[in-house]
């Protein structure tokens, strides 16, 4: 592991943890050790939120859903929850502390989506299931409880990829019409020889070969030359998005490709906060609970978000 980068106190345990974890050497071992790290650096979920697990109708299947409500009147507002893991790795139960972090964090409701993983099902799989739970609350959101003209979409690393490109659809369909969307440390390109990747190579988290192993699992081919919808920064028209903010990591190799959506999302005419959280790592949000400084970042995440749900 790289000690060369000058690391916040916070992150610490996260690096410890994750130095702890055995070594894989199938994708039924990475998968499992990505479950017992995430859940190793958790919090139980606190008794006031209550939580259901659902089925959303979607066109290829019925999509695995976890709907955290902070509070028990109808109508909330709603963050639709994307998880990271490259594509590869996730479920409800490894982002379950972010989910209910932000369901407290914001006083919406939070629907957190099991998409479907790579390699076994690589794009635009994730993205449809993302965009058809999307589609369902705009549609019927009542049915859960939720206010179908409040909707947020957020999500971190390969989350942020899929929030990104659910947000361009929406867009580009005319419906729905999203209040924000929350990108923290997300993908959204394939340029793995710019200044981040080349400085935060070996850092800590995620790694340069690790994100080209991502990249790979999940676009295959298409990696050379990827659609909008699986890489938002191939998108030429960056006009008429909500109210975004862009939240980057300063020793994190995905850091420069967000601060360049941000930008481009500013010179189309969107409202966009960019904040990079200052020697922090990939996945920071999951040290809130190991100091002030990383809880100040998932602090604001959460502000922002409920602001533009209000």
């Amino acid at each position: 592991m790289a000690t060369s980068f000058d690391i916040h106190p916070d992150m610490q345990a996260l690096i410890e943890e994750l130095s702890g974890m055995p070594e894989s050497t199938t994708l039924v071992e990475e998968r499992a050790a990505w479950t017992a790290f995430c859940i190793s650096v958790a919090r139980p979920r606190p008794g006031h939120i209550a939580v259901e697990d659902r089925l959303i109708p979607g066109r290829d299947r019925d999509i695995p859903i976890r709907l955290y409500r902070p509070r028990p009147e109808p109508g909330l507002p709603c963050t639709v929850y994307l998880h990271g893991g490259g594509w590869v790795l996730g479920n409800l139960d490894t982002n379950d502390s972010i989910a209910w972090g932000l369901a407290e964090g914001t006083g919406a409701a939070v629907v957190a989506v099991d998409y479907r993983l790579a390699p076994e099902d690589p794009y635009p799989a994730a993205f449809r299931d993302c965009q058809d739970v999307l589609a369902h609350l705009a549609g019927a959101g009542e049915e859960l409880g939720v206010d179908p003209a409040r909707l947020a979409v957020c999500g971190d690393s390969a989350g942020g990829n899929l929030a990104a490109a659910v947000s361009l659809a929406a867009r580009d369909a005319g419906w729905p019409r999203l209040s924000a969307q929350a990108l923290v440390y997300p993908v959204l390109g394939t340029d793995v020889n710019n200044e981040s990747y080349r400085r935060n190579a070996e850092a800590p988290m995620l790694t340069r070969a690790e994100m080209i192993h991502y990249l790979d699992a999940y676009l295959g081919e298409a990696r050379a030359d990827p659609e909008p919808y699986a890489m938002p920064l191939a998108a030429d028209d960056l006009g008429g998005l909500p109210p975004t903010l862009v939240h980057t990591a300063e020793f994190d190799p995905l850091r420069d490709e967000g601060k360049l959506y941000a930008d481009r999302l500013k010179s189309a005419g969107n409202e966009v906060v960019y904040r990079c959280a200052e020697r922090m790592i990939h996945g920071f949000l999951r040290a809130r609970f190991a100091g002030g400084v990383a809880r100040a970042e998932f602090d604001a995440l959460c502000s922002f978000l409920r602001r533009r749900l209000a």
